[in-house]
């Protein structure tokens, strides 16, 4: 299937996205709740069985280290990290361990987890299961696909279309793939990811968020808490909000022309460097260039005109605001 085809199957029906890449923590013990409470930016203390949040691991100067998908079990916490990042992430979690009774484990090589994404992904996983999670994003609920068990979790909707991610056993990943193109639920390629996710203002960690980026620089209100007591990096992202402001903010942009900008291209106003680009791709919605892209507070208002330095040349680009219109 071409990536046009697989964009528009996201956008009218649905798709799945494999997700064998991310890595999955099991925090047990009595104290795991208030451990991972008092590390990261959202509220997790409150959380009962059954439901979750997006969180963020930020260092004392409110830089992100990482961003994490948090799901309460009855007798655990899931912890989903962005690939590569699971056994970094257990050492830093590990860092902050004393006295507390928590284990932290790695359990990547035990979980599969896919994605259904679209505008009828919640239908294909009553279909499938039989059961759906929550709305609510990172909600979840025990199910079973023919006779594998699974756990069913609504996503953040980094495509901008509804998503319910299908964690099963590793061992039984096969046998969810094959279900899945039983059901006429086919893959959906990066390609046509990139297109779906930049479209919706999606950052990604490792791309648009790294560990010099500060959590009110980019899209963040689903990840912080401003009610939960102390955490790391905290009292910097408090004295912005309250005192003072962030220097550059992740926007969108649209380009003039054909040329996708590669990552790191400069963003230009004037003779002046105000940003950089941290990703791009063409956008089948729009039929042009499209990127994510740090640029400097004042030049950050929707609408405002800058350029993108393409080698020698330059293309006329707008910022956007996130989600783009579409």
């Amino acid at each position: 299937m071409a990536p046009a085809e697989e964009y528009a199957l996201v956008r009218r029906r649905v798709g799945f996205l494999d997700r064998a890449d991310f890595g999955v923590l099991g925090l047990t013990g009595r104290d795991r709740a208030s451990f991972l409470h008092a590390l990261v930016s959202n509220e997790i203390k409150a959380l009962a069985p059954g439901q979750g949040c997006a969180a963020t691991l930020l260092d004392v100067h409110g830089k992100v280290q990482v961003v994490l998908y948090v799901c309460v079990a009855d007798d655990r916490i899931f912890v989903v990290t962005p690939p590569a990042m699971a056994a970094k992430t257990a050492e830093a979690l590990d860092h902050y361990l004393f006295s507390e009774k928590v284990a932290i484990e790695d359990v990547s090589r035990e979980h599969a987890l896919f994605v259904l994404a679209g505008a009828e992904a919640r239908q294909a996983s009553e279909r499938l299961t039989a059961a759906c999670p929550p709305e609510k994003p990172w909600s979840h609920v025990a199910a079973k696909l023919a006779d594998t068990p699974v756990r069913l979790v609504s996503g953040g909707g980094e495509t901008g279309e509804p998503e319910v991610w299908i964690m099963s056993p590793a061992a039984d990943a096969p046998k969810v793939r094959k279900a899945l193109a039983a059901a006429g639920i086919g893959p959906i390629g990066a390609e046509a990811f990139e297109s779906l996710r930049i479209e919706a203002g999606t950052p990604v960690f490792g791309h648009d968020v790294d560990e010099s980026v500060l959590l009110p620089e980019i899209p963040f209100e689903n990840l912080l808490s401003h009610t939960k007591g102390c955490y790391p990096g905290q009292e910097v992202v408090v004295r912005i909000r309250d005192r003072g402001h962030v220097n550059r903010m992740l926007r969108g942009l649209v380009l003039e022309g054909d040329q996708v900008p590669p990552q790191g291209a400069e963003v230009v106003a004037g003779d002046a460097t105000i940003g950089k680009v941290t990703s791009a791709t063409r956008s089948f919605a729009l039929s042009r260039p499209i990127a994510l892209a740090f640029v400097r507070r004042q030049q950050a208002a929707p609408g405002t005109r800058v350029s993108v330095r393409l080698g020698g040349a330059t293309a006329a680009a707008t910022v956007s605001a996130l989600p783009f219109a579409r």
